[in-house]
């Protein structure tokens, strides 16, 4: 049975209205069929540098825990990718049949064009 676990800094400092979001997305996500790693984007936009955030529900279907190790994303709108950037999280990993949020930060030096932040989609290369 999958699990939803936080980490710890998020744990103590999300809002009660986006823990209930996520809690709600990730009943909605958490029973695939799938038996790998799966990316479920929550919300997007940019911050005041101009860089792009897409916070997403990382599942790990898999039996072994996962870490992002100079992991390459790419974020997409209407079928076409708009931006890929390589990725390693601080030092935790994501345990076996659990899902954690985190927010991936894509620098503005390659965003390609003005983005919608609208029915994005999130996958590892």
């Amino acid at each position: 049975m999958q699990k939803l676990e936080f980490e710890s800094s998020w744990d103590k400092t999300i809002s009660n209205k986006d823990r209930q979001k996520i809690e709600v997305i990730f009943l909605e996500t958490s029973q695939s069929s799938n038996r790998g790693i799966q990316l479920t984007p929550l919300w997007q936009a940019f911050n005041h540098k101009g860089e792009l955030l897409v916070t997403a529900l990382i599942h790990n279907f898999t039996m072994h825990s996962y870490s992002f190790q100079n992991t390459k994303l790419r974020y997409i709108e209407a079928d076409k990718v708009t931006i890929e950037h390589s990725f390693t999280l601080p030092s935790f990993s994501i345990q076996a049949r659990c899902s954690m949020p985190w927010t991936f930060i894509f620098p503005n030096e390659k965003l390609d064009k003005k983005l919608s932040l609208e029915n994005g989609l999130l996958e590892i290369i």
